[in-house]
């Protein structure tokens, strides 16, 4: 185990404290919204990431999980209940027929950029109150 530089100082605890603080009451927003609109909150991130994924429209299944931080299958049965939605579409990779690509549909896209805007408003409302702890490592 890796000793710290320096004992922690209760000061540094409550900037710790803080900052999980502020991360859940955000993620409790999220889920909020993302139930408002129908959805899960997991299910918001799938069409999060595949929106979000860099320099394309679509992710693959493996990808997403990266994303997630989940199991690849369980990632498999999310896409499977966003497609049952009609959020998602599957389609094979022309360029590598083994790949899987995960596109969003115009139903996802609405939901997505409702909630995009949701999300949008409330880190505005967040500024300055969102800090990260600044603690020796």
């Amino acid at each position: 185990m890796k000793t710290l530089a320096r004992e922690l100082s209760k000061a540094d605890f409550e900037q710790l404290s803080e900052f999980r603080y502020q991360m859940r009451r955000f993620e409790r927003f999220s889920e909020q919204a993302a139930q408002g609109e129908g959805i899960t909150p997991l299910q918001y991130l799938l069409l999060l990431h595949i929106k979000g994924y860099p320099d394309r429209a679509w992710a693959t299944i493996g990808e997403l999980a990266e994303r997630l931080q989940a199991q690849h299958h369980g990632v498999v049965a999310l896409v499977s209940r966003c497609e049952v939605l009609g959020l998602v579409e599957r389609r094979v990779s022309e360029i590598d027929r083994r790949q899987v690509e995960v596109h969003l549909l115009k139903a996802g896209e609405r939901v997505l950029a409702r909630l995009a805007e949701l999300h949008r408003a409330e880190l505005r409302s967040l500024k300055g109150a969102f800090t990260i702890p600044h603690i020796d490592l």
